[in-house]
């Protein structure tokens, strides 16, 4: 089936502005990441590993699944194959993450957060692998489950982004002087 122009075309404007948005949100990330290093804020490896990181993840995937339906697609299911393996990876990305989060120590994390670091994402992922796999059958429904996909990526990261960098504040706000330099 070669993909009618319409089709993805008419997403084109949508992910414009979450692929630019995921990796602007990206670089900031970085950048977050970068004076908490300046603050000597408390937490190890595997904090970040389980809180930090899926935040990068989370964005890159919305500006990956934004490059896949904006590239000139010969085939609909070559692009659902893409966000099928993408959502696959994704699954398989967030169950690792539990396992992250479930060994590291310096935080312990409540329903909110299962939520957010958990939940969520994989809810997220696995829509993006069921409709990208079914995309060839229903287009039009599909192309919204992927839209919606992207956006819930894009807002879990800037949740996740803020909900980390309230809680670095916050914790080396109120650390004991001297305590906070520490690491």
């Amino acid at each position: 089936m070669i993909v009618k122009e319409t089709i993805l075309t008419q997403w084109q404007n949508f992910y414009v502005i979450v692929g630019s948005s995921a990796g602007a949100l990206t670089g900031l990330q970085f950048v977050v990441i970068a004076l908490l290093a300046e603050m000597r804020a408390t937490g190890g490896m595997l904090e970040i590993r389980a809180f930090g990181t899926p935040t990068v993840v989370h964005f890159c995937a919305a500006l990956l699944v934004s490059a896949i339906l904006s590239a000139p697609w010969p085939r609909l299911s070559a692009a659902g194959i893409a966000l099928g393996c993408c959502g696959m990876a994704g699954v398989v990305y967030i169950l690792t993450i539990i396992r992250h989060a479930r060994r590291q120590t310096g935080y312990s994390p409540d329903a909110e957060d299962w939520f957010w670091y958990a939940g969520l994402p994989l809810a997220a992922y696995a829509t993006l692998l069921s409709a990208g796999l079914a995309l060839v059958r229903q287009p039009a429904s599909c192309l919204f489950a992927i839209a919606a996909a992207a956006l819930l990526l894009l807002y879990i990261g800037i949740h996740n982004a803020w909900d980390s960098v309230t809680y670095i504040v916050v914790k080396h706000r109120r650390a004991p002087k001297g305590e906070s330099d520490e690491s």
